[in-house]
Order: C-alpha cells, then structure tokens, then sequence
C-alpha cells in the first residue's frame, strides 16, 4: 500500500486552490469596505421600511378622477415606443447585415459595429437628456432617445443571429450567379426574419417600459405627468398612473406573446 498521497507528477484531487481562496477573501474585504463607505447600516435600513409603510399608505385608495390626463400620458407613451420601435427596427436591420463579419468584409463590419456599441455605451435616459437640450421638451426627444436604444439592442442581436446562418445556402444561392442582393433576400434574411420580429417585438415591450422613465426628463409621455404628480405630493394619483403603466405593460405582453405564438 502506497498511502494517500498521489504519484508523483499526478495533481491530487480536490487541491486546494489557494489563488481563488484568496481572490474570494479580497472580495469579502472589499464588500465591507465598500459599505462603510456608503454608509450603509442596518439602523438606516430599519427607519427606511418605516418610511416607506407611510408612503405606500398615501398611495391609496387611487385617483383616477384626473382619467383625462392620464389617457392623454398613456397615448402619448405607446406613441413614442411605437414609432421610436419602427424607426430602431428599419435602421437596425441594415445595421445588423453590416454589422455581421461573414457576410461583410472587415472595413465595413468593424465600424458598424462601433457605431453600435456608442448606441448601447450610453443609458438611454442620458441620451434622451442630450435630445431634450438639442431639440426640446416634448415627444421628439423622447423618440430620438429610444430610437438610439432600440438600434443599440437589435442591431446587435440581429448582427449575432447572421453570424450564426449556415452559408451553405448563401453559396447555393451565389453559386447561381446572384446578385448580392438576391443573396440577401432569397438566403441570408429567410434564415433570420423569425428572430427579427422577435427581436422587434422584445424592444417594443422594452420601449413601452421605457417610454415612461424618459418622461421624467421632459420627453414625452406618461413618465412627465407622473413626475409632476411626485413633485405635488399627489400620491393617490401617482398610485393611479403606476396601475395604469403596470396595465399597459401586462396588455403588451399578453399581445406579443400572442403574436410570437402564431409564428411558431
């Protein structure tokens, strides 16, 4: 009998590996460092849950008395994600076909692709921001922003879905002497069109989310009202708007999930 201990030149099993035992305790120390800095206390937790319950209790009952505002925000809202959505899906697809390295040569992929990695560096709230200061308060900011967002999303969703397409067909069909249009449209796009429109539906979701936080900035949308109602301490309306973005939210859902269930 040998003993426990491995041959020589063999690892034994289970080694301890030292380099990530000591990689997880700088990690715990940074943690805790980082919470004294931020001053973070269970005290301070504590007082917040209390106000917090008080809060919430002058949420309700809700004030849907003001039904005429609110309608107006709510339209304003599926507006602007409707057609920040259509305008990100028309430019993101020919992003996207630029974007994806085995069908475009290098000088034109890599570019595209920085182009769409600026869309996605910045949140969109900052963006809708810089379009409120350059073209206002109102809708057209607000647009602008998410048509930024939604081109930073699926144009590289799209680009990824491309790179994944079996070129058998694509040489099938070049080999016939096809154009590069052609090409695009009889075996790149069949390929990918079902993975598009999901794509477009996901960011019609996320814009109708997001239609209503870039408000708050002044771009339009539910998002100004419910700010105004915040600044007013109009809580029971504020109560009022939350229900109907929650509703809103939960009918697009129930729409899309339909839709992407009919393409199966």
């Amino acid at each position: 009998m040998s003993g426990s201990n491995p041959p020589a030149g063999r690892r034994a099993p289970f080694a301890t590996d030292w380099g990530m035992r000591i990689f997880g305790i700088l990690i715990i120390a940074y943690l805790a460092y980082a919470s004294t800095q931020l001053d973070l206390g269970l005290g301070r937790f504590i007082n917040g849950l209390g106000e917090g319950g008080r809060f919430i209790a002058r949420l309700f009952p809700p004030n849907f008395e003001r039904w005429e505002l609110l309608l107006e925000g709510l339209l304003e809202s599926i507006q602007i994600a409707v057609l920040a959505t259509v305008g990100g899906i028309i430019l993101s697809l020919p992003l996207g076909l630029m974007a994806a390295r085995n069908i475009a040569p290098w000088w034109v992929s890599g570019p595209t692709r920085a182009f769409i990695a600026v869309c996605r560096s910045l949140h969109y709230v900052i963006v809708a921001i810089i379009f409120v200061k350059a073209l206002g308060f109102g809708a057209l900011a607000g647009i602008a922003a998410l048509i930024i967002a939604s081109i930073g999303f699926v144009a590289k969703l799209f680009a990824e879905a491309v790179e994944e397409i079996s070129m058998k067909q694509v040489e099938a069909v070049r080999s016939t002497g096809a154009s590069g249009m052609a090409v695009l449209l009889y075996a790149v796009l069949p390929q990918v069109a079902s993975r598009f429109v999901g794509f477009g539906l996901y960011q019609l979701d996320s814009n109708l989310r997001n239609s209503t936080l870039v408000g708050v900035v002044g771009a339009g949308g539910i998002g100004g009202t419910l700010f105004a109602a915040f600044k007013r301490f109009d809580y029971d309306f504020v109560s009022a708007i939350l229900i109907a973005i929650i509703a809103l939210i939960l009918l697009a859902e129930l729409v899309s999930g339909r839709i992407r269930a009919a393409m199966r």
